[in-house]
């Protein structure tokens, strides 16, 4: 379907933009970015406290977002992680904060979003996915200390915040046994290399502004998280090239308009024949980053009201009762060895 209007009616302030990776935009090239992705206006509200959790290399940043006023807690909790190219993004993003306000408006749920070190100033692959992995097992075994009661425990991400939650996920069935409830991968980069888009995608694509064009970028952005070139990756740093058996019930939300579409789809695939529970929702009309959007645009709303329902007590996709699914002879906690 044709963008929406929302959107179409502000590409031409994207012309001329550079990349995000690009380098550095001007001041007057911020205003129009900021234009564009418009921002203003109310965020649901949310109770929301900070949150310092322990790990390998030093204190990984976390807001602890529940609901407010008498509204029952459902004892849920969705640890979210935001993207950015594993380069940019904080705490303060829309895809972070606005999305973790909208999920607690939805659902009643609490949301820890977890922040990560970002690949810059040398940081490479396992440091941003080492923040994630303890910062998702702290919460595991700390729902108390977090607030967040102790009813199933999901787990999603955005973009490279959905290949961080994604390698968790698999570190975490792999070191400890345990899975997470339900994962949600929006807009997923899980790959090393990028399969190859179909004609209608490319079609749809031609004659976007390179602001929000991915094709091209991606893998030098690919490898400065990795640290080196594709062909070194596992399936941790690419979680499309991991053994996908176990893997627990899955939602993906892939945007139409968006080059990391292949991505999402060929996950959503060989999740599909690994066995596992996934189902793949094309959210139409939009861009990539659409969580950065108002949650009362309409792809954005649908996108968000798809991740409540399977967020939501009695989704027929829930793993299990309890936090997650933990093997019995699995160690009962886990210790973090800080760095030296």
């Amino acid at each position: 379907m044709p963008l929406h209007a929302a959107l179409a009616s502000k590409l031409y302030l994207l012309e001329d933009l550079p990349g995000r990776s690009d380098g550095p935009l001007t001041r007057e090239q911020e205003a129009r970015l900021s234009a564009f992705l418009d921002e203003r206006g109310e965020p649901p509200p949310a109770a929301v406290s900070p949150l310092a959790i322990p790990g390998r290399h030093g204190n990984v940043p976390a807001r602890v977002y529940s609901p407010l006023g008498p509204a029952p807690a459902t004892g849920r909790c969705f640890v979210w992680v935001h993207g950015g190219g594993w380069m940019f993004g904080d705490l303060d993003m829309a895809e972070a904060d606005w999305t973790a306000r909208e999920v607690v408006s939805r659902t009643g749920a609490t949301v820890v979003s977890v922040d990560y070190r970002k690949a810059v100033d040398g940081v490479t692959f396992p440091v941003p996915l080492d923040d994630v992995v303890d910062a998702l097992a702290w919460v595991r075994d700390h729902r108390y200390e977090a607030g967040t009661g102790a009813g199933p425990l999901s787990v999603g991400g955005a973009s490279a915040g959905a290949n961080l939650a994604a390698g968790a996920v698999l570190r975490l069935r792999d070191e400890e046994a345990w899975l997470p409830a339900h994962v949600v991968l929006a807009y997923p980069a899980v790959h090393a290399v990028l399969p190859a888009p179909s004609p209608d995608l490319t079609g749809l694509m031609a004659g976007l502004p390179r602001a929000v064009r991915l094709l091209d970028r991606y893998g030098p952005v690919f490898e400065n998280y990795l640290g080196g070139p594709p062909g070194t990756a596992d399936g941790y740093a690419a979680p499309a090239l991991a053994d996908l058996g176990g893997f627990p019930p899955t939602t993906v939300l892939n945007a139409e308009y968006d080059d990391l579409r292949p991505s999402g789809e060929a996950f959503t695939a060989a999740l599909a024949t690994a066995g596992a529970d996934v189902s793949q929702v094309l959210v139409r009309g939009t861009l990539h980053g659409f969580l950065s959007r108002p949650g009362t645009e309409e792809p954005t709303a649908h996108a968000l009201d798809v991740m409540a329902h399977h967020l939501t007590p009695g989704s027929p996709r829930e793993a299990g009762p309890a936090a997650g699914l933990r093997n019995p002879r699995a160690r009962h906690r886990r210790k973090i060895i800080p760095a030296p």
